[in-house]
């Protein structure tokens, strides 16, 4: 079914999303043989390219797929990519999508440079585009992506369980990036002010369901997502189900498990009682319901873009959002 929905959503703009695979491949070659190993690697995780589809279909919505739209698609996958390396090394994950990741393979020294490789092939295609605007956006979401995550080891280090600096958080890690693809797409089509504005708003609303449907997926067991269920908690990286469930459970019971996380005390039988508890507490509901009010708002953001088949599909984008699986 997932499969169905999601060529349906790519239709408007399937030759384009073809340009986009070949040039995100040819994008990246070396003569280097430890760096091409580990792009062909890369290139094995065969990711969902949510960020370069959502571009695309914004691009089309606001007029035409430009070849400018079609080049900052690539580099959007590019910076995407970089980052998921840099954070495996963070992290230290072992697995991305189910297979090993670049430090499993190699080590952090390799990863860390392959990183800074294809970040820097990002930059390139940036200043390809010829667009100030567009290459402006991207070094800031450079920043962003770059703060969010030390955002979110400081949250995690000083246990603060607070919805605030978790929306914060996600916000910089996930949201502008989403941000910056509907932006980009309607710059790159040429787009009234007023469109790009409703457009990058659009993007974040969708961003910050994006994060929060991805940290659902680690209150479950029996979903293949591709990384250890309770992944983040184990990281202390306390995410909205838990934030919430703290709030509403019963005080001698909310304190033990506070201790746990205070501790970082993060054995599997506490791992599997945080879940719990979040579960039991309504942490999986009321994260469903943020998520589905940042869904209507984003929604009504792009009402107003003439009637069309990409319009069609990135309503259909929102909805796969929150019903993926994986």
């Amino acid at each position: 079914m997932f499969m169905d929905k999601r060529k349906k959503i790519e239709e408007p703009v399937a030759f384009e999303l073809g340009r986009f695979k070949e040039e995100f491949a040819s994008s990246l070659q070396s003569e280097i043989r430890h760096l091409q190993n580990a792009i062909d690697q890369i290139m094995n995780y065969n990711g969902k390219h949510v960020r370069p589809l959502l571009l695309l279909l914004t691009s089309k919505a606001c007029g035409n797929v430009t070849e400018n739209a079609i080049t900052s698609a690539v580099l959007i996958e590019l910076l995407h990519t970089a980052t998921l390396i840099h954070d495996d090394v963070v992290d230290e994950t072992k697995q991305r999508r189910g297979i090993s990741s670049l430090n499993a393979i190699f080590d952090n020294r390799v990863s860390i440079l392959v990183g800074d490789y294809v970040l820097s092939t990002a930059l390139v295609r940036s200043i390809q585009t010829g667009n100030l605007r567009i290459i402006s956006i991207i070094s800031d979401i450079g920043r962003h992506l770059a703060e969010g995550e030390i955002k979110q080891l400081e949250t995690a280090e000083e246990s603060i369980l607070d919805e605030t600096c978790y929306l914060q958080v996600i916000r910089k890690k996930t949201a502008l990036l989403l941000s910056a693809c509907t932006e980009i797409g309607a710059l790159a089509a040429d787009a009234p002010e007023e469109t790009v504005a409703r457009c990058r708003e659009f993007g974040e609303y969708l961003g910050y369901c994006f994060q929060i449907k991805d940290d659902i997926f680690d209150y479950y067991k029996d979903i293949n997502i591709g990384k250890p269920t309770g992944n983040d908690i184990r990281e202390g990286k306390i995410t909205l189900p838990l934030l919430y469930a703290l709030k509403q459970g019963r005080g001698e019971e909310v304190a033990g498990l506070t201790d746990i996380i205070v501790r970082k005390d993060f054995t599997e039988e506490n791992v599997d009682k945080l879940i719990r508890f979040s579960i039991e507490n309504g942490g999986i509901d009321y994260a469903t319901k943020r998520m589905n009010e940042f869904k209507e708002k984003a929604v009504m953001l792009i009402a107003t873009l003439p009637n069309s088949k990409a319009k069609e599909s990135l309503l259909l984008l929102a909805d796969y959002i929150l019903e993926r699986t994986k």
